[in-house]
């Protein structure tokens, strides 16, 4: 009985903890003193409030925190650098956000949520400029950084500055990241189970060489001359395939909504898409090329009998930021890289596969991919399906993946997440997956995109209230639309 009270209180205790708040014990400019191993602290200022805007990335929008807060801006051995947002008035919750693509920039998504009592912390993954991968060039440092070190790094050093400002640590660490973010989630998951409660991974580009190989393939048959990158599916080719894609699919869910619920369940004709007569490409049909092409992007990637990466799932071909400009988009003058596709994968073949600048995607064969590629998957990778650690500290992590993501395909988070369940039977009690009907890359597209994932995973770390379903809503033309998704592989 005594041990049952000693429990209870303990389990009490922690959750009072972690709704507590609590406040600096020193002076914001005294952390620019602050001595820690391999660290320099380059600034340490109080704000009463501020406006943030990024010129260099202006689709991240201005951000206006009218809290108090200590701005830190530091860096982590010789090129990683990062910032923490310190609120005056701390909820005592650590929140941490990735970074996208190639990343190279400080990325602290999350600065708004300083008003809330958050404490927000992002990092460039220790390199500058993410147009391209070039900066991975000949570079272990670099490469190790962004692939494996740099979120982990940047989370021990956050906590560490978090304990000198306010003379006591986070009560609870969360990590929420989509795309590159999202792969970077998997990774803490993984092999860093200890630095975050709970984690969002979001659309998550976790095995990047299967990543660029199945982009590579599809950069092969829709720019088969690479003198003159001239796409061979087109925008009109595009519409057409949507609309039929529709015709045959869009009914199986009981609604026609121009949304396919479940394209799994899509069993599409080719036959039914009309031919070029002679072979002559036109606006109204395709061609055997153009049909090649577009087969290619709904199959997988399968080298050697092994598949290296699946199919994209049917839906949203023509929708705005989809298959252009992720898979099919014409370059526009003087454009070199004309879709993202072409870019990450002839990006990461050059600079973290084989470091080599001269190497061209239309001469890559695929036949001796797992062995040429071991290195770059040693530290990118994040596929391993046993989250056992991460089970252990009593962690939660939410999947997310948007089914007409065109950056990305579904089903591999899909086969991912059933390996989990695969590996363990229990592993719903802490991992989910939802997927979104309609929704393209981390949001956007007709479907219902937005999610609050923040409140979602602190309520299933600090409240033990699992997410059984989620609500996620669409504002369009001044009308909100909402939805009700279950965790897969519920519908």
């Amino acid at each position: 009985m005594r041990k049952f009270h000693i429990s209870f209180a303990l389990v009490l205790f922690a959750c009072l903890a972690s709704a507590q708040n609590v406040k600096p014990c020193k002076p914001c400019e005294e952390l620019k003193k602050l001595q820690l191993p391999d660290v320099a602290i380059l600034v340490a200022e109080a704000n009463s409030g501020d406006t943030i805007s990024n010129p260099n990335e202006p689709w991240r929008g201005t951000v206006v925190i009218k809290k108090p807060f200590c701005r830190i801006l530091g860096r982590i051995s010789k090129e990683i650098n990062f910032e923490i947002l310190l609120p005056e008035e701390s909820n005592s919750r650590f929140l941490m956000s990735g970074g996208g693509g190639f990343v190279g920039t400080i990325q602290n998504d999350f600065q708004r949520k300083v008003d809330e009592g958050f404490a927000t912390a992002g990092t460039d993954t220790g390199h500058e400029g993410g147009a391209d991968a070039k900066w991975a060039y000949n570079n272990m440092e670099r490469q190790l950084n962004f692939g494996r070190l740099a979120i982990h790094r940047t989370a021990v050093v956050s906590k560490a500055i978090m304990q000198n400002y306010y003379c006591a640590g986070p009560s609870k660490s969360y990590f929420v990241g989509c795309s590159r973010g999202g792969g970077q989630a998997m990774v803490e998951a993984q092999y860093y189970p200890e630095d975050f409660d709970g984690i969002v991974a979001g659309a998550p580009a976790f095995a990047w060489p299967a990543i660029a190989a199945k982009f590579l393939q599809h950069s092969q048959l829709n720019y088969p001359d690479p003198k003159e990158l001239t796409p061979i599916v087109t925008k009109e080719n595009l519409k057409l395939l949507h609309k039929e894609v529709l015709t045959q699919c869009d009914q199986l869910d009981g609604s026609a909504d121009g949304i396919l619920n479940n394209p799994g369940k899509c069993r599409f004709d080719f036959s039914k898409l009309p031919m070029c007569p002679n072979e002559n490409p036109g606006s109204t049909c395709f061609t055997k090329a153009q049909i090649a092409a577009i087969k290619s992007i709904y199959s997988p990637l399968v080298v050697n009998g092994d598949q290296i990466y699946p199919g994209f799932p049917f839906g949203g071909e023509a929708e705005d930021n989809s298959w252009d400009p992720w898979i099919t988009a014409p370059g526009s003058a003087g454009q070199k890289e004309p879709s993202l596709h072409y870019m990450f994968s002839t990006n990461i073949f050059k600079y973290l596969v084989f470091n080599d600048s001269t190497f061209n995607y239309s001469r890559y064969d695929f036949k001796n991919f797992a062995t040429e590629t071991a290195y770059a998957s040693s530290y990118l990778d994040a596929t391993s399906t046993d989250y056992s650690e991460f089970k252990k500290r009593k962690g939660r992590i939410i999947f997310f993946h948007g089914w007409n993501d065109a950056a990305l395909s579904a089903n591999a988070t899909i086969e991912h997440y059933n390996g989990i369940l695969k590996n363990d039977k229990d592993a719903q009690s802490y991992a989910r997956l939802f997927l979104l009907p309609g929704v393209l890359h981390c949001g956007g597209g007709p479907g219902c995109d937005n999610v609050d994932w923040i409140s979602l995973i602190i309520d299933w770390v600090e409240k033990m209230k699992a997410p059984d379903q989620i609500v996620a809503s669409k504002m369009a033309g001044g009308k909100t639309t909402t939805k009700n998704i279950f965790p897969y592989p519920k519908e």
